[in-house]
């Protein structure tokens, strides 16, 4: 087994041995990069190197690390209260951040179920959409419509609902029930392929599931509004659910404060994590329509959603949303991805002669550079790494996901990065 080289920290030393990294076969990858600091768009390494973070920790610390309005937030909390359960208990963080997202989510998106992980949410939404339609009287609808290109989880249910070719799950093939998986309608005759698909197959389906505007870690493929418009059409149309999947693109990622917002429409139920927080506590939810909520509402037991993560709502994380929420209400994070989104569509628009590159597009504070096959992701961390920068590929795609505050300087360091390793610097 790979272990840390000589100079490294005891801690990663003694534990090197014991901890099993995601995503990457043990026996073969490299080290990690030893983090003791983070500080606006900077991780501080070990070795006292700084390294600039294109992906803002998975695209979580929409805000820069360590901003000061969170961590006062997240002081007095845990000077209160760091968690109670919220089995038959209630707490202030919860409910006002709840009422806050109600209020910031269109349409009439209003009930909230919590949870800690993007992965479960998905999940809670899953077993929604299953659950109304059992509630309701109908039997059968017990599959999801879900998207070639499309992710939304690593959990065993949400699995069944990716692109069951893009490799990260294909080897539980079988093992879950097989969902429905399309293309997604992008034009005329593709709404007319799968019009015909729900007309065959709409007794057996309860929701569609989408990511809205850009399919994120499936290779970061951006869609039209008009897909959500016309998905939205179909789903009325043939009497099934529409969940948007919101864990990447919410809190401003795609250049709207939600990406449904570009196309004028709203989901029965949309999930959100993420940078819910502002990239510091595990928190996501589930926010279902009014529509969807009163299936629920019932004086039988058996109509109630049983479901409930032991740290559902926890208070630390809910205040760490409402402060992140407070610095969303001003509006300067809409400035800032516009700022973003321009710097990475010139910083990286010279890539598009480089060997192998097959597009290079930019949506919101998303900048991508998509290949024509795999590229070697442990090789290129840490050639992204020895020139000042966190950039981890995935699949085809080199991409870059900045905090919104990412300054000018730090913003070109990242683009030239990707320029030198691409070989058009």
């Amino acid at each position: 087994m790979p272990h840390p080289s000589q100079g490294d920290p005891d801690w990663l030393t003694e534990g090197a041995s014991s901890v099993w990294r995601p995503y990457c076969q043990m026996k073969t990858a490299r080290p990690p990069l030893p983090v003791v600091a983070t500080r606006g768009s900077r991780l501080t390494l070990a070795d006292g190197r700084e390294l600039v973070d294109g992906l803002a920790s998975w695209w979580t610390a929409c805000h820069g690390y360590n901003h000061p309005h969170i961590a006062d937030a997240l002081r007095r909390q845990i000077d209160a209260m760091p968690h109670v359960m919220f089995g038959g208990l209630a707490h202030e963080p919860a409910y006002r951040l709840a009422a806050r997202l109600a209020g910031l989510l269109p349409g009439d998106l209003d009930h909230v179920f919590f949870a800690e992980s993007g992965s479960v949410a998905v999940e809670i939404a899953m077993k929604m959409a299953l659950q109304f339609q059992i509630n309701r009287g109908v039997t059968g609808r017990t599959r999801f419509l879900a998207f070639r290109g499309g992710y939304h989880g690593d959990t065993l249910a949400t699995m069944t609902v990716c692109d069951p070719e893009e490799g990260m799950h294909s080897l539980f093939a079988g093992v879950m029930p097989a969902q429905v998986i399309a293309d997604l309608p992008r034009d005329a005759s593709g709404e007319a392929a799968l019009d015909a698909l729900l007309a065959e197959r709409a007794h057996e389906i309860a929701a569609i599931l989408v990511e809205p505007l850009i399919q994120g870690a499936g290779g970061m493929l951006p869609h039209s509004p008009e897909v959500l418009r016309t998905l939205r059409r179909l789903a009325d149309k043939h009497g099934v659910l529409l969940i948007f999947d919101e864990i990447f693109t919410g809190f401003g990622r795609t250049g709207t404060l939600f990406a449904m917002q570009a196309a004028g429409i709203e989901p029965d139920i949309v999930t959100l994590s993420k940078a819910l927080t502002g990239g510091t506590l595990p928190l996501s939810a589930a926010v279902a329509s009014r529509a969807v909520f009163e299936a629920f509402w019932s004086d039988e037991p058996g109509a109630a959603l049983m479901h409930g993560p032991t740290y559902m709502a926890n208070p630390l994380a809910c205040a760490a949303a409402n402060a992140s929420l407070d610095l969303f209400a001003d509006g300067t994070w809409a400035t800032n991805v516009a700022r973003v989104s321009a710097a990475l569509a010139e910083g990286l628009a010279p890539c598009r002669a480089g060997r192998g590159v097959v597009d290079v597009r930019a949506l919101g504070a998303i900048g991508v550079v998509a290949f024509d096959a795999p590229v070697a992701v442990g090789e290129l961390c840490g050639r992204f790494a020895e020139l000042g920068a966190w950039i981890r590929p995935m699949g085809k795609v080199v991409y870059l996901t900045p905090a919104f505050t990412t300054p000018d300087e730090d913003l070109e360091l990242l683009t030239k990065a990707v320029r030198t390793v691409v070989g058009v610097a």
